[in-house]
């Protein structure tokens, strides 16, 4: 079954090259050119991955990135045109799973979409024993990539579940920042450890009451994080 794929940039050739590279690879590939549109199309449509560029008409990237995340954990890669730090930290701060910064090489955008489709796809499929991962209140459904607390389903982004099932799934061993980035995001990523960082940080305030006093996620300080078994 083919990929569905929707790239959201108003810069009309750029779209238009990401549209013939993807469906050479068989992919399914809609656009959107400003954040309205983008919206629109998510809400109407399941996609697997969205291409998302941060400067964009009507709302801009990190808004519209925002507003997915309020009704979908469909992954998302950010596209900025900028060396910046501080949009890359933003995309994920407003729950991005990844970046990539223009001017891009297309080769690198189709290696990071099969990573991630390639790890959420594991996922999707049906596993000979599902493992449903319960401590205190919390239950993690491995194979329905559904995390309960209490009665509440808390609604995480791929690569927060990603973080929180291979912490959950090793109880009491610690990971070091580079671990965890080479493991949850892929050896071939460049990105740095604040990116696990801010993941981090994102998934206690989902699944902490008190996220500066940490009952699941922990943190071993100069080490690493891990979960408390």
């Amino acid at each position: 079954m083919s990929k569905r794929v929707l790239v959201v940039d108003d810069e009309k050739l750029i779209v238009k090259g990401i549209r013939f590279s993807l469906e050479q690879d068989s992919m399914e590939v809609d656009a959107a050119f400003d954040g309205e549109e983008a919206l629109r199309l998510v809400r109407e449509n399941n996609y697997d991955i969205i291409l998302l560029d941060v400067m964009l008409p009507k709302y801009n990237g990190f808004e519209v990135c925002q507003q997915i995340r309020e009704f979908s954990d469909v992954p998302v890669i950010m596209l900025t045109a900028k060396g910046d730090d501080m949009d890359k930290i933003l995309g994920l701060e407003y729950g991005a799973d990844d970046y990539i910064t223009k001017p891009f090489n297309i080769l690198e955008v189709k290696a990071r979409i099969k990573a991630i489709m390639r790890r959420t796809g594991k996922k999707d499929g049906k596993g000979r024993n599902p493992k449903v991962i319960v401590k205190g209140d919390m239950k993690i459904d491995c194979e329905s990539r559904q995390v309960t607390i209490g009665e509440k389903e808390v609604n995480l982004t791929a690569k927060e579940f990603d973080l929180l099932e291979l912490l959950a799934m090793n109880p009491n061993k610690v990971y070091s920042r580079e671990n965890l980035l080479n493991i949850v995001w892929g050896y071939e990523y460049p990105g740095d450890a604040r990116t696990v960082d801010v993941h981090i940080r994102r998934l206690r305030e989902k699944v902490e009451a008190n996220p500066s006093d940490p009952k699941y996620v922990y943190t071993k300080w100069g080490v690493g994080y891990y979960f408390r078994g």
